[in-house]
């Protein structure tokens, strides 16, 4: 099976089996924005806590995020872990959305992709995987998110191998499947669901949605 028809194959196989993710959790564009800094490197839950004392606080936003001292804001992000390294995270980021378009998101709908994509990588501590979320699922652009889920599991199919990187990764995707926003964030939510119910770094490929289907044949799980 060519890779373009395996991806969507399997982008069918994991639907079927787990239906629609109703994923990226978030009330408004900035509450999705924090939380894209804040799961760097930990669970949801942990950000789900963070999020909370955020709310709570009456600081889930990224104004009165800018305007919070350096204390204030780590002790309400402590659940999220390393919280005076996403400190400053979140702190940059806010400051780059309120100088770009002064929290008028509607502001950076006639930028490019690309454009914007760069942009955002130039700010503090944001790397291709927090900002391609911040573009699929707060600024609703199309573009593909690539987690070490999907490595994992692209890794044991055989899409690419151990020396594939994240771009590569993600222009494997894009080029693979009709652009779409629905599509890529619901096969990205998708293989989240699959990585931490099976596709582990021990599987469980017995009962994986992907093990009894007709392409799975090749796939090594290690």
């Amino acid at each position: 099976m060519k890779k373009k028809n395996l991806i969507f194959a399997i982008y069918k196989h994991l639907f079927d089996a787990f239906g629609p993710q109703h994923w990226w959790p978030g009330d408004t564009t900035e509450e999705i924005i924090i939380g894209a800094v804040l799961t760097q490197n930990t669970s949801w839950e942990n950000v789900r806590k963070a999020l909370d004392n955020l709310k709570n606080a009456g600081a889930l936003n990224l104004e009165t995020i800018s305007k919070l001292s350096t204390p204030v804001l780590a002790s309400l992000i402590r659940p999220s872990g390393y919280y005076n390294i996403k400190e400053k995270r979140l702190r940059a980021v806010a400051d780059f959305f309120l100088s770009r378009c002064g929290g008028d998101f509607s502001r950076l709908k006639s930028l490019p992709l690309e454009k914007l994509r760069s942009e955002i990588l130039e700010v503090y501590g944001v790397g291709p995987e927090t900002a391609d979320s911040i573009l699929l699922y707060a600024l609703d652009r199309p573009v593909f998110v690539v987690d070490a889920y999907t490595m994992r599991m692209g890794r044991r199919h055989g899409l690419f191998d151990d020396r594939a990187d994240y771009e590569s990764v993600r222009s494997l995707f894009e080029s693979s499947l009709d652009r779409s926003l629905t599509l890529f964030n619901e096969y990205h939510a998708l293989l989240v669901r699959l990585g931490k119910e099976f596709c582990r770094k021990r599987p469980g490929c017995r009962n994986c949605p992907l093990h009894s289907s007709r392409f799975y044949s090749k796939a090594i799980c290690r």
